[in-house]
């Protein structure tokens, strides 16, 4: 079984985009493959049932539908930052609910996506925050990085937070979230040079993206 720690350089940068691409990317070579979203913000009742979209859009990504107990253990109503989300609804977010989760997850799945919420140091309390979560889970990490003005700080500081807390980054996925970027080639040849990781594959700018055809230009790390 593999699993990947998906974060991203910011909110709204298609992180689930692209891990519902990534999960098309290993079904496509007959592999059983999971979205987790652990903690998300934002969700209302759909069917009788108290979704996230993001979480809903891993769900449908996937092999099959373990359950969203297992997928999406805090499911948080407002579209806020988490740990005031769960402040507001007097919910503890606790590490050892996800651990347990993620590996009862990791035996139903040959490959397994864990998307974080936000960017890499986005807070889930008064001490713990994304980056622990991903420390905990020991996972590789994968950045997405949304390719707009100012991407090439946001990701290189974000490589740099990851290699601080002794985690692998595996790669990355240029995500083009500004159709009017100026000079995106230039931005993203400048990335190329001086990520510490290969690059996966490039996310064109769609409109109404379908995960399972962009899958073709993404690939898993080697």
């Amino acid at each position: 079984m593999t699993a990947y720690f998906i974060t991203g350089t910011d909110t709204e940068i298609g992180k689930t985009f692209v891990t519902c691409t990534l999960l098309h990317t290993a079904r496509r070579q007959g592999l059983r493959a999971l979205g987790m979203k652990p903690i998300a913000a934002g969700a209302e009742m759909i069917d009788g049932e108290f979704l996230n979209e993001d979480a809903a859009r891993l769900r449908a990504a996937g092999s099959f539908d373990p359950g969203l107990g297992l997928l999406n253990p805090y499911c948080l109503a407002s579209p806020i930052a988490p740990h005031i989300a769960a402040a507001e609804e007097g919910v503890r977010i606790e590490a050892n609910r996800i651990l347990q989760a993620f590996e009862t997850l990791r035996t139903q799945a040959d490959v397994l996506l864990v998307e974080g919420v936000g960017g890499f140091r986005v807070p889930l309390g008064d001490d713990y925050d994304t980056a622990d979560l991903a420390r905990d889970l020991g996972l590789p990490v994968i950045l997405v990085v949304g390719m707009r003005l100012g991407c090439i700080n946001h990701a290189l500081l974000t490589a740099e937070a990851v290699a601080a807390r002794g985690l692998q980054l595996v790669g990355w996925v240029a995500n083009q979230v500004d159709p009017a970027m100026l000079r995106f080639d230039q931005n993203l040849e400048a990335l190329t040079r001086r990520m510490p990781a290969p690059l996966l594959g490039v996310v064109p700018f769609q409109a109404d993206g379908d995960p399972a055809a962009a899958a073709a230009g993404l690939r898993l790390p080697a």
